[in-house]
């Protein structure tokens, strides 16, 4: 098994980060942190006659690499109860490379991975990370990837993600599953 994990914070080694950590301990990842490249905003063209223009910036180079993986870890913080606007930023893009000929398939190809999705939020995220993680698995099914499970964790100030035993715990059993 070949795992990619995408990293949506805006912090280096913040909550999602270390939690995350205990979901791959031991495995053998690729880590992409997404706030190391520049992934420009989607300019929805699909109704226009040209459709998408190809964009100077570093998107394909991470949808090659991802798509190296048969599973993905979406790593994102919860900020205004969805994902971090870079992972969003991200996966918009998506609609563009659906119709782009340099990645033929693309959604079929994404229909034989599977997925899982570690978030971190510091408001009641056990409940309000729900819709968040409503959201992943509408994108999931669209694409048709599987969604093999989540962790949602609390944590309001760095380093509070250590004081979440039922988050800590849940990650582990993620580990095992996933090894």
């Amino acid at each position: 098994m070949s795992i990619a994990v995408i990293y949506g914070s805006t912090r280096q080694n913040g909550n999602t980060e270390q939690l995350t950590e205990k979901v791959i301990k031991g495995l053998d990842i690729e880590k992409i942190f997404l706030r190391d490249f520049t992934i420009q905003p989607i300019e929805d063209l699909r109704h226009t006659e040209a459709g998408f223009v190809d964009v100077d910036d570093d998107y394909n180079k991470l949808v090659e690499r991802m798509m190296k993986h048969d599973t993905f870890i979406f790593a994102t913080p919860i900020y205004w109860y969805s994902m971090s606007g870079t992972m969003k930023n991200f996966i918009d893009r998506w609609s563009q490379t659906m119709r782009d000929e340099k990645f033929p398939d693309f959604k079929k190809q994404l229909g034989k991975k599977k997925a899982y999705v570690i978030a971190v939020g510091g408001d009641n995220p056990s409940i309000k990370g729900l819709p968040l993680i409503q959201q992943f698995n509408y994108i999931f099914e669209f694409m048709g990837i599987s969604f093999d499970g989540y962790v949602l964790g609390k944590a309001k100030r760095p380093g509070d993600i250590s004081e979440d035993a039922v988050a800590i715990s849940a990650a582990e059993e993620l580990n095992k599953k996933i090894k």
